[in-house]
């Protein structure tokens, strides 16, 4: 079980370990569920009419068969470095900080460190800290992601240096405040689902199906999350490809907006309700395998090296 856990037999988890855990799970996930990412990217930051399908992309199965046959297959890995260390960075320090903040709480607090309510509180606050160690590196990712051919960014040192030209330093913290609007009750909902799903399935911690019950967990947690906060998840994409129009022009229409407010008021007017929800299927299926894949490689490193500790 993730979080600190006084009655948990062996070793204590120190923070360092946490982080190391947490970095080799999000570096493995994020290996596997790339592809996915890159469509759901592409779904986001266009602008859709779901009636006349005047979009460039307007299904799952069509988006990948038109990226595949005009980008290839190494498409679907772009922005893969600045999502890798995405995925390293933000892994070591949620998790880092949800250990720390869980154990603090059982330590300083008269609550249980192995409630739901608890870990929807830590699991919150310790993606907020790793949201604002990360944003730079999710913004290169997102215009990784976001660019066709022919490339306007060449290579991770190359985007940084343009952009920081161009568009100066704020512009790796575009789109920071729905970020942290959805990061909190999006990783919350996960670590609350994750703790009560987890329980339901493995009541007596057991080791024999723990690893296929950290990963229905985590799917389950992941799929119930992303569902009730996609909306920021969306508008964050949009901002942060703002003036980056040149490198969109393929994608079909092409919007720039002019903050958090401004992005809201237009998607709902220009596109209505389901705008706020276009590439919501093929985001869910990265969220139940993003999510599963990261609380069962997280619990195996954690089991491996406790193992290590006791051996």
């Amino acid at each position: 079980m993730v979080g600190y856990n006084p009655n948990s037999p062996g070793v204590a988890l120190t923070p360092e370990e946490a982080a190391l855990a947490g970095s080799a799970a999000g570096m493995v996930t994020r290996a596997l569920i790339s592809p996915l990412d890159v469509v759901k990217i592409r779904f986001q930051i266009e602008q859709v009419s779901w009636r006349r399908r005047q979009g460039k992309y307007w299904g799952l199965w069509q988006a990948t068969r038109c990226i595949m046959t005009e980008e290839g297959l190494p498409a679907f890995w772009k922005g893969h470095v600045p999502a890798q260390l995405l995925s390293v960075c933000y892994g070591a320090v949620q998790f880092a900080s949800f250990e720390a903040l869980t154990e603090l709480v059982h330590k300083q607090t008269a609550y249980n460190s192995q409630t739901p309510g608890v870990h929807f509180i830590c699991g919150g606050l310790a993606a907020c800290s790793a949201t604002v160690a990360c944003q730079p590196l999710d913004t290169l990712r997102t215009r990784f992601a976001a660019q066709g051919e022919p490339k306007m960014y060449h290579n991770l040192r190359h985007a940084v240096a343009t952009m920081f030209r161009t568009e100066g330093p704020f512009t790796f913290y575009r789109g920071l405040t729905p970020t942290l609007v959805a990061v909190f009750p999006y990783a919350g909902l996960q670590f609350f689902f994750y703790n009560i799903l987890k329980k339901l399935l493995d009541p007596q911690d057991t080791k024999s199906k723990g690893g296929l019950h950290s990963l229905i967990s985590g799917s389950c947690a992941g799929v119930i999350s992303k569902t009730m906060t996609y909306p920021f998840d969306l508008i964050k994409k949009r901002l942060q490809v703002g003036g980056f129009e040149e490198a969109r022009m393929k994608f079909g229409q092409v919007r720039t907006y002019h903050g958090f407010v401004d992005c809201v008021l237009r998607i709902g007017r220009e596109e209505r309700l389901r705008g706020f929800f276009k590439g919501l299927s093929p985001s869910l299926l990265k969220a139940a395998l993003s999510t599963g894949f990261t609380f069962f490689w997280y619990e195996f490193f954690i089991n491996a090296i406790v193992s290590l500790k006791s051996s």
